[in-house]
């Protein structure tokens, strides 16, 4: 499998993530668009690779009412197969992301090199009140989430189910979960609890050439009226 090709099967799995955090997997999300927004490719080359990869038998071309497949850049839909999805590795990372600092850029590029989609979870409002409840947080999930979302190498960033974690790891279904070097999660009874669910999924335990550099010493350092600057 050539480069491209591997970039459009991550492509297509990403764009199956519904923009809305709180939605099933939106199959009706046209992949066109979304690649757009990733990247200018020629529109001849994505066609002659999406025909390669479902001859291949790793994804499936929606089809028109005349039996044809349809290129209409707006409205084409791609899906991955089961055999697709093997050929993909996916990562995923949770946290908070309120105050981006040199630590999250290089646990996020560590997770990154795991595999060949990186998706970052944002943890919601509520979430984050409930495990945080004497910490201020300036940024509200859909601020933290346009922050994650700007980082280049960063695939795909959603917002965190309302429900639990295991909620958004059965949305994402990722062959990792990568966790930063400061979070409490013990990965043995994340991986167990996976495993529960029928969710084979590695944890892995990122480290940090920094780990003293966490965004509470930097706000306490900072001070609350660093964020009332205008």
């Amino acid at each position: 499998m050539n480069p491209t090709q591997r970039y459009l099967l991550s492509s297509i799995y990403c764009s199956s993530l519904s923009e809305s955090p709180h939605d099933g997997v939106d199959a009706t999300t046209p992949f066109f668009p979304y690649l757009s927004k990733k990247l200018d490719l020629d529109l001849t080359l994505i066609e002659n690779e999406l025909l390669n990869l479902e001859e291949l038998g790793l994804i499936e071309i929606k089809k028109n009412n005349q039996g044809e497949k349809t290129f209409d850049k707006k409205e084409v839909l791609c899906f991955l197969t089961k055999k697709g999805r093997a050929e993909i590795k996916v990562v995923l990372v949770g946290g908070v992301f309120d105050l981006l600092h040199a630590g999250h850029i290089h646990t996020l590029k560590s997770a990154k090199s795991l595999g060949d989609v990186l998706i970052i979870v944002v943890a919601t409002d509520t979430t984050v009140n409930n495990l945080k409840k004497n910490r201020k947080i300036f940024h509200d999930e859909n601020s933290r989430l346009e922050l994650v979302s700007s980082i280049r190498f960063v695939d795909k960033a959603i917002i965190g189910r309302r429900t639990s974690i295991y909620e958004t790891v059965d949305f994402v279904k990722p062959d990792i979960i990568a966790l930063g070097y400061d979070q409490t999660h013990d990965e043995k009874l994340l991986k167990k609890n996976c495993l529960d669910r029928g969710l084979e999924v590695d944890v892995v335990r990122l480290s940090s050439p920094i780990p003293q550099l966490k965004s509470s010493v930097i706000k306490s350092e900072l001070g609350n009226s660093f964020y009332d600057l205008q």
